[in-house]
């Protein structure tokens, strides 16, 4: 466990040392210090991954005192074979590509482009498998040239500083551990990306706690070979949690989100967490608008397990009359927002995600998504109209409402929504608002939720406990009676406490209220009078 920890520690120094350059050479908090960050991170990665798999093939390599120098005397024909046997998320690099063998060349004149060509050049030989497609059909590579974001006269010394960074550490000898280490190293990675700052398409990470709550909630037993699938998947939190929970070689991630800086970031996700194979079902492209994932005969493929924090407004006024087709209709059943006359930033697009969801979930299939708390209550419109059909088709799990402030980085009020096409009986309402801290995140306040009390919404959830001023378990009918709403707390009893007491009690208290009452009444008397007489005193001047 020592191990682990310190290894995360100079995971992370590596992280700082590699934005320490960034902003040497002016690019700190510039919009492209992800990607020389991320790139770098990347790089060190899957060369670390490519030498330790090529050393276990060969282990007289491991066993020499310069196995860089080894591995160059290699035939082209062994090379082949021996990459042959690579594991199939190990990305294949010649030597020319190792960093060991760029550390070598770094005094030459033209070191930037060596540096970035090597990038290129291992990008292409793994196109098949490590790009990211769109919908378009176009292959988004592993790397980008990243020594020309730097003045020309810099790139040199700026490509050999981020060098020998990465030559100081190693990934070889912890590349056993799974998932829970690799995540908090992609949190910490990530931190400073993937927030609200990204213009028109905010990229909110989504909260390890509603991930984790999200993932426990849906998966309860043992399944195989089954799809997941996010169709606003951004850095991949909530997938990467729902894949874990099943377990990574029992699934196949499917994802499509419009950001490309998110669909770069999820794919770094992927590789760190052990599922490479589904990198080929990652897309960028608009969900809403052009779906990308199909079946054979052109219809809208369904999932088995699909999980969303999608944005919750957005102006998508100019392609809105787009989606009013004829083959939408069915997906977009409860309607599509119109267009208001101010503030087309307020469109409720999270209303669409929910129903392009209802549409994707296969028979037997489970959901979560992430909606603003106001869209529980609704009491009109696609909302109300939302509500309606998960009730009518009996395709509603229940609901659990989040503490405010969850996010930091948005105050908007959000709860979870839970659908499962199997569940025809009790639905679960939850309302977690009173629990949590509430803590300082730079200038946001957030609320964060501790182990117990995550535990204590999962377990009420999945065993359908009936908690005091907590949570509920109603009847698709009581919910029609309540005009369809999810709130917890509209099902809450309202409880009247009795108290036996003797009649000789009773009667004191009766005694005692007989005479508060009565100097009430005098002392009402006595104010009357004075105001009258005041009154009377009153004189025009």
């Amino acid at each position: 466990m020592t191990t682990t920890v310190d290894f995360q520690n100079k995971t992370k120094e590596l992280i700082n040392g590699l934005k320490g350059i960034c902003s040497t050479y002016g690019l700190g908090n510039d919009g492209d210090e992800y990607k020389v960050i991320t790139q770098a991170f990347l790089y060190k990665f899957l060369n670390d991954k490519f030498t330790r798999e090529i050393k276990q093939l060969k282990p007289e390599l491991a066993q020499s005192e310069n196995w860089q120098e080894e591995i160059e005397k290699i035939s082209d024909e062994e090379y082949e074979l021996l990459t042959m046997q690579l594991e199939a998320d190990t990305a294949v690099f010649y030597p020319r590509h190792l960093i060991a063998h760029l550390f070598a060349l770094q005094n030459k004149d033209d070191f930037a482009k060596t540096f970035d060509d090597t990038l290129m050049d291992i990008a292409i030989i793994n196109n098949e498998i490590f790009s990211v497609r769109t919908v378009g059909g176009s292959k988004e590579p592993l790397f980008e040239r990243i020594s020309e974001i730097v003045e020309a006269s810099e790139r040199n010394s700026f490509c050999k500083a981020i060098l020998n960074k990465l030559v100081e550490f190693s990934f070889e000898h912890i590349f056993e551990e799974k998932y829970d280490f690799y995540a908090s190293i992609f949190e910490y990675l990530i931190k400073d990306y993937n927030n609200d700052s990204g213009g028109t398409y905010a990229e909110y990470y989504t909260p390890h706690a509603v991930a984790k709550i999200m993932a426990s909630i849906l998966v309860t037993e043992e399944v195989q070979d089954v799809t997941c699938y996010d169709p606003s998947a951004g850095s991949g939190t909530l997938l990467m949690n729902l894949a874990h929970a099943i377990g990574e070689d029992k699934c196949t991630i499917y994802s499509q989100d419009v950001s490309k800086k998110s669909s770069k970031l999820l794919r770094l996700n992927l590789i760190l967490n052990n599922l490479v194979h589904s990198l080929q079902n990652i897309v960028r492209g608009n969900t809403i608008l052009a779906p990308f994932h199909e079946k054979e005969n052109g219809e809208l493929q369904q999932f088995d397990y699909i999980v969303s924090n999608p944005p919750f407004k957005l102006d998508f006024s100019e392609y809105r009359d787009d989606l009013d087709t004829k083959k939408n209709r069915n997906r977009f059943f409860a309607g599509i927002p119109n267009v208001p006359k101010n503030k087309k930033s307020s469109m409720a697009i999270y209303s669409l995600f929910l129903q392009h969801i209802m549409f994707s979930l296969q028979e037997g299939g489970k959901a979560a998504v992430v909606v603003p708390t106001g869209f529980i209550t609704a009491q009109s419109g696609i909302d109300k109209k939302i509500r309606q059909e998960l009730v009518n088709r009996k395709i509603l799990a229940g609901v659990v409402s989040m503490p405010s402030n969850i996010f930091a980085t948005t105050g908007t009020n959000v709860s979870i929504v839970f659908l499962d096409k199997s569940n025809k009986e009790d639905v679960v309402l939850i309302d977690a608002s009173n629990l949590g801290t509430k803590v300082k995140e730079g200038k946001n306040q957030k609320t964060v939720l501790n182990d117990q009390e995550e535990q204590q919404i999962i377990d009420t959830f999945n065993n359908k406990e009936v908690v005091d001023d907590f949570s509920v378990v109603v009847s698709y009918e009581d919910i029609k009676t309540k005009n369809h709403s999810l709130s917890a707390g509209q099902y809450f009893e309202v409880k009247i406490e009795y108290v036996d007491i003797t009649a000789e009690e009773f009667e004191t208290k009766m005694n005692s209220f007989e005479e508060n009452l009565n100097s009430l009444f005098a002392e009402s008397k006595s104010l009357e009078s004075e105001i009258q007489n005041n009154f009377k005193d009153l004189r025009y001047l």
